[in-house]
């Protein structure tokens, strides 16, 4: 279990969704189950249906019903994983192999398929219309969100307002997704319903905001990524969108063709530029920014142990170092 405190106030529910989880796994297709259970065992930090647990707690609902929307909301993110991986051409996550390296992308893909399936008839069991527009809406803007970093890649112009949008859609809308819908089901007033919503935007940004800083920061074993993923698939992300805006004329030259061709062979340099005109310290700022703000989101929410834990949640988020 993982030690953080904010874990152990649910400890006894994500139990129980792991149990469901694996439940909800079988196929009568065994290489369906492999990598359905190879991608779930796979450990990481189950933020999104942590989230979906806390929040609901907080709300005072409890019990069967929160319980299966976590789980829905940790298939979903996982046949995005799967899907993302294939896209991205990813070797490692979290510190193994990817399922696409073990197995191709061909099942990757069907199986990414199978796990969204799957979570949408748990949808139906859930039984909540208000949730499933929720859920459903989201799914299509992480899409979008996927697409549109997709067209964004080796394209140096992007901008710091497309990067948030490109966060916004692939990272925090299912973070927003784990609170808004858990509000929902808890059948809580229209305020606390938006400050939950905008609370999962919020720290979803700062969440993504962190990543894209470790990848300059930590090793890759650590971080369970490959560091300087983003630079040689050519993302532009916000360090490296604020070296070409802010640095000097020949670091913004760096960092312009090392996004233009793709390629790590001048990861080095680049680390340095990056750290040398303030954009991990920019981009650091303003994780901490977002971070502050969701914490402020949470006062329309009653004191009990499950919001303190949303805090520390939030504080984590920006203090971790994976």
């Amino acid at each position: 279990m993982h030690p953080q405190s904010f874990y152990q106030v649910v400890a006894d529910d994500f139990a129980a969704v792991d149990g469901i989880i694996r439940n909800q796994l079988t196929s009568r297709v065994p290489l369906v189950e492999k990598i359905g259970d190879y991608i779930t065992s796979a450990g990481g930090k189950r933020l999104r249906p942590l989230l979906v647990l806390l929040s609901g707690n907080a709300l005072g609902l409890k019990g069967d019903q929160l319980r299966l929307l976590a789980a829905i909301i940790e298939f979903l993110h996982t046949s995005t994983l799967l899907h993302d991986d294939v896209v991205d051409m990813s070797g490692m996550r979290r510190g193994r192999s990817t399922a696409n390296a073990l197995w191709g992308n061909a099942p990757s893909v069907l199986v990414g398929d199978f796990l969204y399936a799957r979570s949408f008839e748990m949808m139906v069991d859930l039984g909540s219309m208000p949730v499933m527009r929720i859920i459903s809406q989201a799914t299509r803007v992480i899409a979008e969100g996927e697409v549109l970093q997709l067209s964004k890649v080796r394209d140096a112009s992007t901008t710091e307002e497309i990067y948030m949008e490109v966060i916004r859609g692939k990272t925090a809308m299912l973070f927003e997704a784990s609170t808004h819908s858990a509000a929902t089901l808890a059948e809580a007033n229209e305020e606390q319903r938006e400050a939950l919503r905008t609370f999962g935007d919020y720290l979803g940004i700062a969440f993504q905001l962190v990543d894209d800083l470790l990848d300059y920061q930590g090793d890759a074993e650590t971080l369970g990524k490959n560091v300087g993923d983003d630079l040689a698939e050519g993302k532009p992300t916000l360090p490296l969108i604020y070296t070409m805006r802010e640095g000097t004329d020949e670091q913004a030259a760096l960092v312009r063709k090392a996004i233009q061709k793709g390629g790590i062979e001048d990861l080095e340099s680049i680390r340095s530029a990056v750290q040398a005109c303030g954009a991990l310290e920019y981009t650091a700022r303003l994780a901490r920014d977002y971070a502050d703000r969701a914490i402020d989101c949470l006062e329309l929410l009653p004191a009990n142990a499950y919001r303190d834990a949303l805090v520390e949640l939030s504080r984590f988020a920006v203090a971790r170092t994976h």
